[in-house]
């Protein structure tokens, strides 16, 4: 009831009722003013419905064909705007005509080339940041290392030589006093347990958090193999190459897929995963779902710090993030991010 071509239709019917109407009126005054005239009132009322029938049929044939006309252009612009919102910047309107349509689509045309040109800037500096990333990463190595150096020498060092003692200390007091070496038995196994905790500690530190050296695709799948053998999900994973991308990209693709991973294993309570990862076009398509408790994503309290990293890191390389969940039925998470090679 809101189309365009109704509003057509309603607009030349009515033209066609008021210039029909104008008519009748106009031989009704021509009746009065003019005596003897062979025209009575049933004629000229006949005259009226003939005249108004047939500017109907004509006003109702051009109304169909003028809105055919405009609401297959506006369905152009439609289409085109749509695609904008998805993230499909490099998509073109065909320009035929320059009039007001035209104009609006040389506009959007224009608009997208500027977008695309703003995510490829987007994904240099993301590229740029990477670059100086891996330098300050170095330099954080290094006092990392450091850091931990102290560490064990400060803690897990001293629990050790604490070690070494009560035990030398505790066998030579077996024979002599039990008790005594008893306590000082169970002292060592305390110490022991907590040397165990730091130890831990540090290597969970020190696991990787990011991709070294392998492919976006390797990555992932080792990633999910390690996940599979240390927890009880059902991974059900799709994991394409993907050929146009860049480091940047591959960074932080990855790191969301890590994100959105640990916040299903810590929140969802989930028992199956699902991942897809593929290129389609000239857009890098990833989806992962679970069949977990789901929650309501308009809670301002729901809206963790997880969910904005992936989002800030979708939004830093020019994707589009889309999140959906509903209680008791899992949460599904969609990002599109245009596709750019590494030379680009």
């Amino acid at each position: 009831m809101t189309s365009i071509r109704l509003w057509f239709i309603q607009t030349f019917l009515m033209m066609a009722f008021i210039s029909s109407l104008i008519f009748f009126i106009g031989l009704q005054i021509y009746l009065y003013l003019v005596q003897g005239s062979v025209l009575t009132t049933a004629v000229t009322f006949w005259l009226w419905l003939y005249n108004f029938l047939i500017l109907s049929a004509v006003g109702f044939y051009f109304s169909l064909k003028g809105s055919q006309a405009i609401k297959g252009r506006l369905s152009d612009i439609l289409l085109h705007v749509t695609a904008l919102r998805r993230g499909k910047y490099a998509e073109k309107i065909h320009v035929h005509e320059k009039d007001e349509f035209g104009l609006i689509s040389d506009e959007l045309n224009q608009l997208s080339e500027n977008l695309q040109e703003q995510v490829y800037s987007l994904q240099q500096l993301a590229e740029e940041k990477t670059e100086l990333s891996k330098t300050a990463k170095a330099a954080a190595t290094m006092e990392e290392r450091q850091r931990l150096a102290r560490d064990l020498h400060d803690v897990v060092s001293q629990q050790l030589f604490a070690l070494s003692m009560m035990s030398s200390a505790s066998l030579k007091l077996f024979d002599r006093d039990p008790e005594k070496a008893r306590t000082q038995l169970e002292q060592i196994s305390e110490i022991a347990g907590k040397a165990q905790g730091e130890m831990r500690a540090l290597l969970l530190h020190l696991r990787p958090v990011q991709l070294s050296g392998e492919s976006l695709c390797e990555g992932i799948i080792k990633l999910l193999r390690e996940l599979k053998q240390k927890t009880s999900l059902i991974f059900e994973a799709s994991v394409d190459e993907i050929e146009q991308i860049s480091q940047a990209a591959e960074e932080h693709i990855f790191r969301i897929v890590q994100e959105a991973l640990s916040n299903i294993l810590r929140h969802a309570d989930a028992s199956k995963v699902k991942l897809t990862l593929t290129e389609e076009g000239n857009q890098i398509y990833l989806f992962i779902s679970d069949n977990g408790k789901g929650f309501d994503i308009h809670e301002e309290k729901m809206a963790s710090y997880g969910l904005k990293t992936m989002r800030e890191r979708c939004e830093q390389i020019g994707g589009t993030y889309n999140i959906r969940s509903k209680e008791q039925e899992g949460t599904y998470i969609e990002i599109r991010i245009p596709a750019m090679r590494r030379e680009e």
